[in-house]
């Protein structure tokens, strides 16, 4: 080989060299562009697309609506188990305030039944009756106040209005109790005590309290005829009627079916009389100067010839009788008594209709009055000679007795 020829091999030696390094570098770019195409990520894949600012505040306000559902429902779930909560505690408190109640009527009658026999006053036979039975539910106890000296005037009423016998203790299964309620003499054990105990030995319809009767003891006779029934009976309702009132007891009972799922319920036909300050005149208040100015009026009661409480109200004078003030008017000191209550007063006129010819009239139109009286005489005038005309004039008959339902 000549110098020449070996001259040549290196100049091809650095030209290859020269373009393997272009070759390398052209494919690497190539490569390069080839990559980015392929592994560009498509702008319309709506999978993997970030979304836009409206479809993210879409997404915001579901998000805080499923939040607020969420902390609504857990809310309503709190407030349902705190009312549960509420509810059971209520009802416990209920039936405690009821328990409580019971025990003092159960001592309260105790108490009564211990301070008869101290005094020697005569112990009715319901008192010993309640004493070994158990109670059951009626739906009224009606007491008739009498006197001593109103024989005949009960006589009037047993012809009448208040059943006797047989058909007297039909009527107790009814749910109504009725009975002539009186105390005793000054002299316990005298000619007068000695009278009633023989009457109700005849007709066993007479309720004993312990309690000197006297006119001017009202107040004192009907708080203790209250504190005395409900602890006897367990009645809906407690009625007071005077001896010479004519009663229809059907449509009695009718009126106070109606009220009976109320508490608190003080019904009679309501007024407010002058406080009469003058001494020696029918009705004086001798403490009129509680009652303001003279002129003034009473507050709203109940006329003392027929009126009706419920069972609440007669408890909570049985629990009070002690300390509950006496006026000299029986009504004004029941209403008195009422006063500062959530009471509900409720005035029905049927329950003082006048004698006929006004409640054969108001009868005649189908609208029978539950008792009747003369406004003038506080009751019925002359009411043993004239009940018997009053009762078949304006009586509902004996037949709507039974067939009331109660």
């Amino acid at each position: 080989m000549t110098w020449k020829s070996r001259g040549e091999l290196p100049s091809r030696s650095v030209i290859s060299q020269r373009w393997a390094l272009f070759l390398c570098l052209g494919s690497f770019c190539a490569g390069m562009l080839f990559t980015t195409r392929i592994w560009t990520i498509p702008e319309n894949n709506k999978g993997l697309a970030r979304p836009t600012a409206s479809e993210a505040e879409k997404l915001s306000l579901v998000s805080e609506g499923c939040n607020s559902r969420i902390l609504q429902e857990m809310e309503m779930k709190h407030d349902k188990d705190t009312y549960g909560e509420v509810f059971k505690s209520h009802n416990s408190i209920q039936t405690l305030d009821k328990a409580i109640s019971n025990l003092e009527m159960e001592l309260a009658a105790a108490r009564a039944t211990q301070e008869s026999l101290r005094s020697g006053a005569p112990i009715s036979d319901d008192i010993r009756l309640s004493e070994s039975s158990g109670k059951r539910k009626y739906l009224m106890v009606i007491g008739i106040n009498t006197a001593f000296s109103s024989r005949k005037r009960r006589d009037s009423v047993r012809s009448t209005w208040m059943l006797q016998g047989e058909k007297r203790k039909k009527l107790e299964e009814k749910g109504i109790i009725m009975r002539f309620v009186i105390g005793h003499s000054a002299t316990s054990g005298g000619i007068l005590d000695r009278a009633i105990e023989a009457e109700d030995r005849k007709h066993g319809d007479f309720l004993r309290l312990n309690h000197v009767e006297g006119y001017l003891e009202l107040s004192a006779k009907t708080k203790t005829y209250f504190a005395t029934a409900v602890n006897l009976w367990d009645a809906d309702f407690y009625v007071k009627v005077d001896d010479d009132v004519h009663v229809n007891i059907a449509t009695l009972g009718e009126t106070l079916v109606r009220h009976r799922s109320k508490p608190r319920i003080y019904i009679g036909c309501m007024k407010s009389g002058p406080v009469l300050s003058q001494k020696g005149v029918r009705y004086h208040e001798p403490e009129y100067w509680k009652f303001g100015e003279a002129g003034n009026r009473y507050f709203r009661h109940a006329t003392g010839q027929l009126y009706a409480i419920s069972n609440d109200l007669a408890t909570y004078i049985s629990i009070n009788q002690n300390v509950l003030h006496k006026y000299a008017n029986e009504d004004v000191s029941l209403g008195s008594w009422f006063i500062g209550l959530d009471v509900e007063h409720i005035d029905d006129r049927r329950l003082c209709c006048g004698t006929p010819p006004d409640c054969e009239w108001k009868a005649q139109a189908g609208n029978i009055c539950v008792a009747s009286f003369d406004w003038s005489c506080s009751g019925i005038c002359r009411s043993a000679e004239r009940i018997k005309e009053v009762h078949r004039r304006c009586g509902e008959g004996e037949n709507v007795l039974w067939s009331a339902s109660f």
